[in-house]
This record gives structure tokens, C-alpha cells and sequence, in this order.
């Protein structure tokens, strides 16, 4: 017990990842994590796309540098090999809580494995894009899918600043 609440105190995004590729079964596990987040009534809603090909994780970083408004140098997935990309379905009326838990699932999974992760967002306007669905055509994936976010994954090429501080205001008790 004692090992997961470290991991859910010392998780940090990672903004600076190694081109070194991830190992299939860590991918995996991290997948396995997120597919057993809660979800509301359990009707787990988000689907998650993994995408280790270059090419198209490439193509994926120009769209979400281009939704930014970046200059054409910088990678919004700070060079992370690994992008999991989290929707959920739209007609599930929890289905952004639901994805969110998928996204933190993975996040604290990839960190318990000693790699980097970081939210990304914007996938929400990619999958509104014509680039977004015809992917999601090209995958077979059919229905009404908001994009929830990229959990870009990878080896941390720093070692990851230490937690600031928690505020004095954030939690508070009713007697």
C-alpha cells in the first residue's frame, strides 16, 4: 500500500522524454490500468487509442501543435515516443469523469513502472477535426467520441523536480 500512495505523491509531468522506445508489456500494463479505472453505473465509456507508430505520432503532434498555436519547433508531447489517447462516448452522461479516471489510472501506471507521463490536451479539438474522425474511420471506431486527452508516455530523460507544496486550504473537515 504504502508503495502506490508513494507513486501517487511523486508522479510529475515529464516534459523532457527519451526517444528510447517503451517495452510492449509496460504499454500494456499501463493500458490494463487505465481500462480499470471507475466509471459511472460502470459503463466505461472511454475507449483508448495507442499509438507507438512515429509516422503517426507525428502527424498527431503537428495537429495538437497547430490547435496550440506553437511555433512549428515545438512538440506539445515534449518528444514521448508512447501517446495513449483517451474518448469516451459522448452519450454516457459521465463520460468526461470517466475518462479523466482512465487518463489518471495510466499516469500513476506509468510512473509504479519508472517512466514519464504527462497530460496532454487538445484532443478533444483533434477528434472534432476531420483529421480526428478519419482516424477514427480508418480504426473501424463508430459512434459520437469526445476526446479526452493524451497520456504521453516515455523515459525520462531528467529526473523529475520534487513536489511543491500542498496548499493550506485544501482540504477541509465538517464536524
Amino acid at each position: 500500500m504504502e508503495d502506490i500512495l508513494r507513486v501517487f505523491e511523486e508522479r510529475r509531468s515529464c516534459r523532457n522524454f527519451k526517444s528510447d522506445p517503451v517495452k510492449k508489456e509496460d504499454i500494456n500494463r499501463i493500458i490494463r490500468a487505465g481500462t480499470f479505472a471507475p466509471s459511472g453505473m460502470n459503463k466505461q465509456s472511454p475507449i483508448i487509442i495507442a499509438v507507438t507508430n512515429k509516422h503517426i505520432r507525428d502527424e498527431l503532434m503537428e495537429q495538437n501543435r497547430q490547435i496550440g498555436g506553437w511555433a512549428e519547433s515545438f512538440d506539445p508531447f515534449y518528444g514521448a515516443p508512447v501517446i495513449l489517447i483517451v474518448l469516451a462516448d459522448k452519450s454516457i452522461r459521465t463520460h468526461i469523469y470517466d475518462g479523466s479516471l482512465v487518463m489518471g489510472n495510466m499516469l500513476n501506471a506509468a510512473a509504479a513502472l519508472g517512466l514519464g507521463s504527462i497530460w496532454v490536451h487538445r484532443a478533444k479539438e483533434e477528434f472534432e477535426s476531420d483529421y480526428g474522425k478519419g482516424l477514427l474511420r480508418k480504426l473501424g471506431i463508430h459512434g459520437e467520441f469526445e476526446g479526452i486527452g493524451h497520456c504521453a508516455i516515455g523515459y525520462p530523460a531528467d529526473e523529475p523536480a520534487s513536489a511543491p507544496p500542498r496548499k493550506g486550504d485544501y482540504v477541509y473537515y465538517l464536524p
